[in-house]
């Protein structure tokens, strides 16, 4: 009987020393490599450049002559058919795959935007509503000019009430001693 691991958990078993998870994403990546290569000009240059070599060497009449031809043109090409048509199979699926990646991948992309426009539109509401408190209680505090004015009432009250000292003095120094004593006595 196989021996069985209970220090790991279920999920790290591996298969064949591989483990599963590592292998359909090594799987995937590979996948999305050559499809990434297969839309590319060079893939068209090379695909060209092979089509073109096994039709030339299929049409030469020295290869017909010593045996080396591989595919006959009277039957169209068909060994050329079949490999492009292998390769066409392979192709698409590994298209489709590096597609769902991809789809997987801008499924996130989209979630984790929508979460930070979330956190943004909350920090926007929270700074909006920080503002609207600083302008209430800026105007509940006195202005510049405010104080201004508060100051020069003042200024005047001081003033108008050192006239008053003065033009009461200036009468008390006029008044006979005797007055004084009878207006300090009353």
């Amino acid at each position: 009987m196989a021996e069985r691991r209970l220090d790991r958990p279920k999920g790290e078993r591996r298969g064949f020393g591989i483990s599963r998870r590592r292998s359909t994403d090594r799987f995937g990546r590979i996948s999305e490599g050559i499809a990434r290569f297969i839309g590319t000009p060079r893939f068209l240059v090379y695909l060209t450049v092979f089509v073109l070599l096994w039709l030339v060497w299929n049409t030469l009449p020295i290869t017909l002559e010593k045996g080396l031809r591989f595919d006959s043109p009277a039957l169209y090409f068909t060994a050329l058919t079949l490999v492009l048509s292998l390769q066409a199979s392979y192709a698409a699926p590994l298209i489709l795959l590096a597609q769902n990646r991809q789809d997987d991948r801008d499924r996130v992309s989209a979630e984790q935007d929508r979460q930070r426009a979330e956190r943004s539109l909350a920090d926007t509401e929270y700074l909006a509503r920080e503002v609207a408190a600083l302008r209430q209680a800026i105007n509940e505090t006195a202005t510049r000019d405010f104080v201004r004015s508060e100051l020069r009432s003042l200024l005047e009250e001081l003033r108008a009430t050192d006239e008053d000292q003065k033009t009461s003095e200036s009468k008390d120094n006029t008044e006979p001693p005797e007055t004084k004593a009878i207006k300090r006595a009353k």
